[in-house]
């Protein structure tokens, strides 16, 4: 077959297909591909991914760097002198725009690189048959003609036609909006018939919601309705809040700025200054003060963040999400693994008097052994007791585990007897039960029987046991069997089981507490059982909402009642989401951590979405950040380091708005009383190449304690009043420099420019040790890389006007004595800025 021509290439109505014709049109059987045949697919289909989620290529990214329209408009400048044949200057303002890109592709190019790497770790994988064999690969492999194994937790991988199905049902509401699953089987349907009834059919973007199946792969990638539908509408993931106010701040930065460099070039024009000169003196202005470095930034911090996170056990799948895990002040989690040890044990398996019962633990073994749905550590813990106690048994049908009914049941043959065993939770078994294994016998439940069974759960519950029922019916031979026959059973007993509290767990639990971050425990065990580990963990006088309690609350109720309430037991996975949105509305941003198919929804909704390594496929997918560990020590590191990111990023905001801020009214106020531009434009965009350098090593900067111990949110007021109290103070030293420069130095116009661009490259670089920190500078250590850029950065300032390029550049050497003045007013900026640093964060907190 040639990688070229597939006669399958475009399928329409496959629904209406039988699967056997269906199989032969796409070459495929029901032993799955060949792996020769799966590589010519891939190279002739491609890799089963959407375009929306393409990443950018090097070049690309590169290109990427002159997309802004001040850059745009400059290039077109320059172009223009060079029409003019003012090559020298051409030349030079290219190189630097050149050489600032590079500077930010590099870095850039490096943190995509490093993130995609970090992602790639908890890629989503599905099940296959690929030479006979299963395998287990990444789904973005997945071509057509591939035979997918799916069960409960499932991410469906591409559009396929189902070829068996045992009670499967699928969450499509992703696609139709159908709030319950569906349930899915073999067969052929209309060729007319809609999206939503396609029974036979299995689409990308939905999950499995309960029992297994094998699916044919029809369509993969952008041929996928869901592919469609998302180039369709060009669908992107919502901003974050800290996304959002970035560009709010940077648009109002950049509109502000354009307008007054606007009115600079009309003044200069007025002034009868040359045309061209203040044309470029007014667009390199606008590079020079726009915060065009902030993406680059963000990006960089971001991925230094995820190496950082990914060191401590924290893999990040989605970037933009790490400044919303450093905000983070309450964590939802169940119990399970999180606050316990995970490692679950079948303590006791007793008849209905209490008693061990060897066949009470034989029957639940055979229940956990031939069930194939979610692997969960309960049934864990029961084929950890007992190694293989009934050889002859054979499975005959099963009845999945969902999330209404709360229980599972295999039907098994053990010779001429057919029996059906069901285990799940307690009242869930009784619920289906008409009789009792007593003393024995079978007897009839009576209410008597119930209250006895009631107040053998309350005692166990109440000593942290989760306690489960098993039941059993002998069945009559049939063809397969169905929730129906899960009645008149046979209660036979209880399987206690137990996981104790985690070690250290208290302290741990102090430190979140320590970092401003409210624990709430969310688990479907009972009130019981919630409250003893609560008392074990440390909570003190823990405040306990129900699911039914919550079931009787309005909306509005539960907003406050959830900002109060420590546990919430007895929850459905509805339940969990409306927590999540309840707290969501009381201000607050909200972790949630869950490894479950009933998860999902909850890690949606949830500010931050944390799922484990091992979890689901549904709940990997959904979560924006997954632990290798499932550990709260190891989420307390990836914390810190999501506040890090946040300090570092508010860094650099900090730096540009002071900074630029002030030069606005400094060049503004030149222009005005200057008789030549107070800088040539190349000597602008020389500028903010070399305050580039230190700038980009601020994600490697050390953080303050400060910064870590309590969640920051992103507040736009507080860095307007940090920019009308800080921008000013430039100027106060821009206009001493004039002052000194013009006055008492006499300084030609070479002199005044070069004399200029050195105070404002050094005040730029310096100043930033000063507001980096909120304590005295002295006690707060920057990195050894930032001093080292800095250094280098002003070592290049002051060779530059006594090197062969300072004719080039418009630069004239200075006397020793001018140099000498120029570093007293950048010592006494700096010191203003630490006195005023100082001032400003007293009245912040006086404010608080």
């Amino acid at each position: 077959m040639s990688a070229q021509t597939f006669p399958f290439e475009h399928f329409s109505n496959y629904w209406n297909i039988e699967t056997q014709q269906l199989l032969q049109e796409l070459e495929s059987t029901t032993h799955g591909l060949s792996t020769e045949t799966v590589q010519e697919r891939l190279k002739h289909f491609g890799k089963n991914t959407l375009e929306a989620q393409t990443e950018l290529t090097p070049i690309g990214l590169f290109l990427n760097q002159f997309k802004s329209p001040i850059i745009l408009i400059l290039l077109v400048a320059t172009l223009i002198s060079a029409f003019v044949q003012d090559w020298t200057d051409a030349v030079i303002i290219l190189a630097i725009i050149f050489g600032s890109a590079l500077l930010s592709f590099v870095q850039e190019y490096r943190a995509s690189n490093a993130a995609a790497r970090l992602k790639a770790q908890v890629n989503v994988k599905t099940k296959v048959l690929r030479d006979g064999q299963e395998q287990t690969i990444p789904t973005e492999e997945v071509v057509p003609g591939d035979i997918v194994l799916l069960s409960a937790g499932s991410l469906i991988p591409a559009d396929g036609i189902l070829l068996e199905a045992k009670d499967f049902f699928v969450n499509q509401a992703v696609l139709t909006g159908e709030t319950f699953p569906v349930e899915k089987q073999p067969g052929v349907v209309s060729s007319e018939a809609p999206l939503s009834e396609r029974s036979n059919c299995v689409f990308m973007g939905t999950s499995v919601r309960s029992g297994s199946a094998k699916a044919l792969i029809v369509t993969t990638g952008t041929q996928t309705f869901f592919g469609r539908t998302a180039k369709r509408l060009s669908l992107r993931p919502p901003e974050t809040e800290f996304e959002r106010g970035i560009r709010k701040l940077g648009n109002l930065l950049t509109e502000v700025m354009l307008v007054l460099v606007i009115i600079i070039f009309a003044v200069n024009v007025f002034f009868h200054k040359p045309v061209l000169d203040s044309l470029l003196f007014s667009i390199a202005l606008a590079v020079g003060l726009t915060p065009q470095l902030l993406p680059a930034i963000i990006n960089i911090n971001l991925a230094r963040g995820a190496r950082g996170m990914a060191a401590h056990g924290v893999i990040v799948r989605r970037l933009s999400s790490i400044e919303n895990f450093g905000s983070m002040d309450i964590l939802c989690t169940d119990k399970t693994g999180t606050l316990t040890e995970g490692v679950v044990r079948l303590d006791h398996a007793y008849d209905f008097h209490g008693q061990d019962s060897e066949e009470v633990k034989r029957q639940a073994w055979l229940n956990a052994y031939f069930q194939t749905g979610i692997s969960n550590p309960l049934d864990e813990a029961i084929l950890a007791c007992m190694h293989n106690p009934v050889p002859g048994a054979e499975k005959v049908d099963e009845i999945p585990y969902d999330f209404v009914r709360k229980r599972l049941s295999v039907v098994v043959q053990e010779e001429d007897t057919r029996t059906l065993i069901c285990k799940g939770a307690l009242e869930n078994i009784l619920s289906i039960c008409t009789h009792a294994l007593i003393d024995g016998g079978v007897q009839g439940i009576t209410s008597d029987h119930l209250a006895e069974i009631q107040s053998r759960y309350t005692q166990w519950s109440a000593q942290g046991y989760r306690v489960l029922g098993i039941a059993s019916r002998v069945m009559e031979v049939k063809p397969a069997y169905t929730q129906e026959d899960e009645s008149d059973l046979c209660f036979l007993g209880f399987l206690l089981f137990f996981d104790p509290p985690k070690e250290g767990i208290k302290e741990t639990i102090a430190r979140l507490q320590g970092l401003g971050i409210r624990l709430k425990i969310i688990t479907g065990d009972n009130k019981l059982v919630a409250a003893h580990i609560a008392e074990s963990i440390g909570f003190e006088s823990a405040k306990i909402l129900t699911g039914r309690e919550m079931d009787q609350l309005s909306d509005e109720a539960l907003w406050h009642i959830a900002e109060r309430t420590d546990i919430f037991a007895q929850v459905d996975p509805n339940q969990k989401e409306r927590i999540i949105l309840a707290l969501k509305k009381m201000g607050h941003v909200v972790g949630y951590m869950g490894d479950g198919i009933n998860d999902a929804p909850s890690l949606h909704s949830a500010d931050v979405g944390i799922s484990v390594e091992n979890a689901v496929d549904v709940a990997k997918d959904a979560a924006d950040f997954v632990l290798l560990k499932r550990d709260l020590d190891v989420l307390e590191e990836g914390v810190r380091e999501g506040r890090k990111i946040f300090a570092n990023t508010l860094k650099y905001v900090f730096m540009a708005v002071s900074a630029n801020f002030g030069n606005m009214f400094s060049v503004a106020g030149a222009s005005l009383f200057l008789p030549f531009l107070p800088l040539l434009p190349k000597q602008i965009l020389l500028i903010n190449f070399l305050t580039d350098f230190p700038e980009m090593t601020i994600a490697t900067d050390h953080v303050d304690e400060v910064y870590v111990e309590r969640p920051h949110r992103w507040d736009v007021d507080f860095i307007r009043r940090f920019m009308l109290i800080f921008g000013p103070l430039s100027s106060v030293f821009d206009y001493v420099t004039f002052a000194v420069l013009l006055w008492f130095l006499k300084a030609s116009e070479a002199q005044f420019q070069t004399g200029w661009f050195i105070e404002s490259v050094l005040s730029a670089m310096f100043v930033v040790f000063a507001v980096r920190t909120r304590l005295p500078f002295f006690r707060s250590h920057p990195s050894p890389l930032m001093i080292g850029t800095t250094l280098a950065s002003a070592l290049i300032t002051f060779v530059l006007p006594y090197s062969p390029l300072a004719k080039a550049l418009g630069f004239t050497p200075l006397p020793f004595f001018s140099l000498l003045m120029l570093l007293v007013i950048i010592l006494m900026y700096f010191v203003s800025a630490e006195w005023t640093k100082r001032w400003f964060y007293r009245s912040a907190q006086n404010r608080e």
